[in-house]
């Protein structure tokens, strides 16, 4: 009995020093910062929807809620809507899980919330997701003909190849293009963010006003604290 409830009492421990252990060996690149730039995140919707959502669901998000990033409902309904008829319902896909386990050998994860997923106490979910895209290579050992820096051994084929091009792992363990894409390296990257800051916004759309509501909080604080501590002093005046 000792000993298990040493075990338990160092397993939080353990466990917090195998994740900085993992977190460390995994060199990402820092995501750009799109939270703010509704024309990027409206670029980025348009990406996910065309590449991403046609095995990946997004079954927490309503095609709606991107009227938060700029775009009227009508927008919606002609530029993003293509399988849906309301601009209400969610963002799912007709493509069943069962299938999707057959043909890939695993199911395609839902997205929504992949970008808080991919986050630990060691990196940024949008920074590993940032690399990730930009991390695919030819292998000629995987069944799909790809595998990913960041996710050795990934299964999802690179669905993006034809606006990146073709990158091989060289032998000094790194990247190099060796087919040119539709777009050039920089635009690349410039859409993997957009698609990034999409992905971040979709796994939680009140971020910004989260973090603009704590400043208010944290003011409102501040002024209550000084009315407190002068109430505070008027109390104790006679005693001390």
């Amino acid at each position: 009995m000792k000993k298990l409830l040493i075990a338990l009492l160092w397993a939080p421990l353990l466990a917090s020093v195998q994740v900085f252990a993992a977190g460390a060996e995994v060199k990402l690149d820092k995501a750009p910062d799109r939270s703010r730039d509704h024309a990027a995140l409206q670029n980025g919707a348009k990406v996910f929807i065309n590449y991403c959502l046609n095995c990946h669901s997004a079954s927490f998000m309503r095609y709606n809620r991107l009227t938060d990033i700029g775009l009227t409902e009508q927008q919606i309904r002609d530029n993003l809507m293509f399988t849906q008829d309301r601009v209400g319902e969610l963002m799912t896909i007709a493509q069943r899980r069962e299938e999707a386990k057959l043909w890939f050998g695993t199911a395609p994860p839902d997205l929504t919330l992949i970008a808080r997923a991919r986050s630990t106490i060691s990196y940024d979910g949008a920074d590993w997701l940032y690399t990730f895209l930009r991390g695919y290579y030819r292998d000629d050992s995987r069944p799909s003909g790809w595998n990913n820096t960041v996710f050795s051994n990934v299964g999802m084929p690179h669905a993006l190849w034809q606006l990146q091009g073709e990158q091989i792992m060289g032998p000094d363990g790194r990247l190099a293009l060796v087919k040119p894409g539709l777009m050039k390296p920089a635009e690349y990257d410039a859409m993997v963010a957009d698609l990034v800051g999409y992905l971040v916004y979709m796994s939680e759309p009140v971020r910004n006003y989260r973090k603009e509501l704590g400043v208010v909080v944290l003011i409102a604080l501040a002024v209550l604290l000084v009315f407190a501590y002068a109430l505070k002093r008027e109390y104790w005046r006679d005693i001390h």
